[in-house]
């Protein structure tokens, strides 16, 4: 075999050895499946799907355009976008024990030995040597435990992939609940600055009739008058703290500097349609919290079947071809081409225990893998299950809360005319006007709760808007 032959020999089984492709993980969802229920036990609706596009359901364009801007510029969506980067590196990494290495040197050597003798010396030599060679060594995979290892990096990039999809839905959902916040503060200061000129009003009209000493305008009721106008002001005053935290709240989620300038006069919006619920066993194939424990499970199990692989023997290829001569500027001369190919077997037998621990360790892992997913899988049928039981019964309550709040306020218009016609006394008008207050208060803390139940319902779907691979 010539010295190009042999050249062409060893860069060709570089090649086709390097071009192995991995294989992700094998899934082991199924591990986890097992008792899953056949229906959601809070709702009798199946409708498969998914709903994608969850944040505009609100019909808010302001609040989209917010949810997209944290998506780009929110530091915690950054680090798990580079993590994401980091475990593809590493699953690339992974790989290179598995590929063939091949290196080049050059390489020079003067030696010179001396031949002593009695009674004269018998003089020196004085030696060159100088070579150029192409290694390539490579291991035989034989058992399989090379492409454990690497299927094991392959199911963390895609389990670090499942959790920055998690991270991106998490702080959409965040932003949404803040919004909503910013909402509530809006329409509870809009009801306190209402409530405080009714109340101005009748303390008005309480001390006209005190003035005058017509019955009713005891000094008593004038003061409870203005105890109700002075709780409505804190209320009023409360509301627009709370406005400013929650403002400042968005902007920061949104990746902003928080400076309270993103002005917005808002309310809530509507309750939008109801999402598709699916099947409990659909929810273990859509939500990436659970899928990202099932990958790491999935790449446990093939840590351990490496770690067990380990102590079975390992072949290993080495080649070399090159040039050996006396003379630097025939370094590259292929006339003194030389080559040489070698095989070897190595066999673990003695490491102090270290091989058999690292297999019960992997194992261990593997067993704790499988109890966090089994974890994930429950907690998210019970948020599900909390989400649809709680849909409900905010549903119920909002309509009852509405009725008692459309009731109040026809009950304090009434009180007002009976009180100016001397029918009822400033009791009766006090109570009427802080009923309808508290119900119209009350009414609008049930629509937050209502759409931040929502967007919960949405969490434990597994549902996202449009998701994207990492920026």
């Amino acid at each position: 075999m010539s010295d190009k032959q042999s050249t062409l020999m060893m860069l060709g089984l570089a090649a086709l050895l390097t071009g192995c492709a991995v294989r992700s993980p094998d899934s082991r969802i199924g591990s986890a499946a097992a008792g899953s229920p056949e229906r959601w036990i809070a709702s009798k609706a199946a409708r498969a799907g998914i709903d994608r596009d969850w944040i505009k359901r609100f019909g808010d364009a302001q609040l989209v355009a917010l949810v997209e801007e944290s998506m780009k510029n929110h530091p915690d969506l950054r680090v798990a976008a580079e993590r994401v980067r980091r475990a593809e590196a590493i699953a690339r990494l992974s790989g290179a024990a598995r590929r063939v290495q091949v290196s080049g040197q050059v390489n020079g050597l003067l030696q010179k030995q001396r031949f002593p003798g009695f009674p004269l010396s018998l003089g020196s030599n004085t030696a060159e040597v100088y070579g150029a060679s192409l290694d390539v060594s490579w291991e035989l995979d034989l058992w399989g435990r090379l492409r454990a290892s690497r299927r094991a990096a392959a199911g963390d990039q895609q389990a670090q992939v499942q959790d920055y999809r998690a991270a991106r839905v998490s702080m959409a959902a965040q932003l949404a609940k803040a919004w909503f916040a910013l909402g509530e503060a809006n329409e509870q200061i809009g009801l306190a600055q209402a409530a405080i000129l009714v109340r101005d009003k009748t303390v008005l009209s309480i001390r006209e009739r005190f003035a005058v000493a017509l019955e009713g305008g005891l000094a008593s009721q004038l003061r409870l008058a203005e105890t109700d106008l002075a709780s409505s002001r804190a209320s009023l005053a409360r509301w627009q703290a709370e406005r400013e935290r929650a403002l400042r709240q968005v902007e920061l989620l949104a990746g902003r500097y928080p400076e309270g300038r993103l002005l917005s006069q808002k309310g809530l919006p509507g309750i939008p349609a109801p999402p598709p619920v699916g099947l409990p066993s659909e929810l273990l194939l859509r939500r990436p919290d659970i899928l990202a424990a099932e990958r790491r499970y999935a790449a446990a199990g093939n840590r351990h079947r490496a770690a067990r692989l380990a102590r079975y023997p390992s072949f290993s290829l080495t080649g070399r071809t090159g040039t050996s001569t006396n003379s630097l500027n025939e370094v590259l001369d292929s006339r003194f081409g030389v080559w040489s190919l070698a095989g070897g077997v190595m066999q673990p037998l003695i490491a102090g225990g270290r091989l058999r621990e690292e297999e019960r360790v992997a194992g261990h892992d593997e067993e704790i893998a499988l109890r966090e997913l089994q974890r994930s899988v429950l907690r998210g049928f019970g948020e599900v299950e909390q989400a649809l039981v709680a849909e409900d019964y905010f549903a119920r309550r909002e309509q009852a809360v509405a009725e008692s709040a459309r009731s109040a306020k026809e009950a304090a218009e009434a009180a007002i005319l009976d009180f100016a016609d001397g029918a009822v006394d400033a009791l009766t008008l006090l109570r009427a006007q802080d009923r309808q207050v508290q119900t119209a208060f009350q009414l609008v803390a049930l629509l937050r709760m209502r759409l931040d139940n929502r967007v919960d319902l949405h969490l434990a779907l597994g549902g996202d808007f449009k998701l994207r691979t990492p920026e």
